[in-house]
């Protein structure tokens, strides 16, 4: 794991960048580069995006086109028997690679070019897949449902919201160590306990804004519910095409006020989070609070975040042989600026809400910013801690040594769990340190409503645990027929 030069985690002493190019070579350049994201509206010149891009239908495929899946098939094969063989002859693309990466790296290269083969449903089928898979005996997850009611918001959500009317729904989940849960459900009489400040996470899945949801991300929302000790909440907002800019903000704004005007969970006790376009979605969330005077959060943590859509930086095509992102064809069908965009690429392609690197970074809560030297968003993501840190916000911008995109996603790197330990020091240790708003007890009302939705999806074996002897065998097969998960190595 490489520091950021200009973290305020001092106990670190800063590191040198040597992998990095260009962008990291000195704090003026980065300073020079930052000009180009000043002025939402206006491109930089070297941005991949066309502003005039328009959605792009998917070309039909017929009864003789079958034949191309097994073309597809076979040249995949092919690539990952040599691979597998380069790799074990003549070691991997980057030093710290084993074989899983090698695997995973050559399976997702090149899918682009493939992309007429498939359509949006498929891809969510098979993704929505995660969810079948069985959860760990220290893991619950309780899937919610939720209205979206009318809150008078201002700003650019002000339209949205007067289209509410009480009867549109958005669905999530809980997400909750077992140890956590059983702390809760005890009647403990230590004092220390009793001071034990509680803090609840919402977490804003990735996906490009138009795949993905909760349940895929489990191998990211369980570790983090796990590490921290907290409570996660996992939103399922409405994704593009069917819902474009600004309506997945205003998904992500009707949570973040659920938990603060219906659950009443103080803003202090409550930590953002998000992966990729999520990444994305939580800063323009933050954003767009303090742009309309609303309280905000204590913190968030950025997991690879996508904050330029104009796709602009040089790390698009230097880390293109190591990430696992393709760069999207302008007249792919699945190129997602254009899904999520829409026929409003040109009036919203640089606005801070879509693109937040082009934002004003001043009055923010910390940021943990965690990404990957090997990925296609590293130089952005580099922008993004440098122009937080001159706005004065809090930042602790972590690079880890041949990671990919949201590498997190992936146990069996060592990164992951690396990356995870640093985000139970930053919740746990550095946000006290640096002075940050001290997190509220939760009060009765937050913890029996929080309670009573967790509980509604367990079957009374669950509810009634108390120890972690007994029981083991009923969590894990109980919480598979509610809703299936992602397994994950215990903290």
């Amino acid at each position: 794991m490489l520091l950021w030069p200009f973290s305020w985690t001092r106990s670190v002493p800063p590191l040198p960048l040597p992998e990095i190019k260009h962008l990291h070579e000195d704090p003026q350049s980065l300073s020079s580069i930052l000009l180009h994201y000043t002025t939402p509206g206006v491109a930089p010149p070297s941005a991949r995006s066309d502003p005039k891009l328009k959605p792009q239908e998917r070309p039909p495929v017929r009864f003789w086109h079958l034949w191309k899946y097994g073309f597809v098939a076979a040249v995949k094969a092919t690539e990952l028997t040599g691979a597998v063989f380069a790799h074990q002859i003549w070691g991997p693309k980057k030093k710290s690679w084993g074989i899983e990466m090698t695997i995973l790296n050559s399976l997702m290269r090149g899918v682009n070019r493939h992309s007429h083969l498939v359509d949006i449903t498929t891809i969510r089928l098979l993704m929505g897949l995660a969810g079948l898979v069985p959860l760990p005996s220290d893991a619950l997850v309780s899937p919610v449902t939720f209205n979206v009611r009318k809150r008078n918001l201002r700003g650019i959500l002000a339209e949205c919201d007067q289209k509410e009317t009480g009867n549109r729904e958005l669905t999530g989940e809980w997400v909750v160590g077992r140890r956590t849960w059983q702390w809760k459900k005890a009647r403990i009489s230590n004092e220390k306990q009793k001071k034990r400040k509680e803090k609840v996470i919402l977490y804003i899945h990735g996906g490009a804004y138009y795949v993905s949801c909760a349940a895929a991300q489990r191998t990211i929302t369980i570790p983090l519910a796990k590490y921290t000790d907290a409570r996660v909440f996992a939103l399922d907002y409405r994704l593009a095409p069917e819902t474009r800019f600004p309506g997945p903000l205003h998904d992500a704004v009707s949570a973040y006020m659920r938990l603060v005007e219906d659950l009443h969970i103080p803003p202090s006790s409550i930590i953002l989070a998000g992966d990729s376009a999520g990444g994305g979605l939580t800063l323009a969330l933050l954003m767009y609070l303090r742009d309309n005077q609303y309280d905000l959060p204590s913190a968030a943590i950025l997991m690879s975040p996508w904050v330029d859509l104009t796709m602009s930086c040089e790390s698009w095509d230097s880390n293109e042989p190591y990430d696992i992102i393709p760069m999207p064809a302008p007249d792919d069908h699945l190129n997602p600026v254009a899904l999520y965009l829409g026929d409003n690429m040109e009036q919203y392609m640089t606005h801070p809400y879509a693109s937040p690197l082009f934002g004003d970074f001043t009055g923010l809560p910390p940021l943990l910013i965690q990404a990957g030297d090997s990925e296609v968003l590293r130089d952005e993501i580099t922008l993004l801690a440098h122009k937080a840190s001159l706005a004065g916000v809090e930042v602790r911008h972590e690079l880890y040594q041949d990671a990919i995109h949201v590498f997190q996603l992936y146990p069996f790197l060592d990164a992951t769990s690396r990356s995870f330990a640093s985000i139970r020091e930053f919740v746990r240790k550095l946000l006290p340190q640096i002075g940050s708003e001290v997190p509220d007890k939760l009060g009765e009302q937050a913890e029996k409503v929080i309670g009573n939705e967790i509980e509604n999806q367990l079957s009374p074996h669950l509810k009634n645990l108390r120890s972690p002897g007994r029981g083991r065998k009923h969590i894990s097969l109980n919480l598979v027929s509610i809703q299936g998960g992602l397994g994950f190595r215990p903290a």
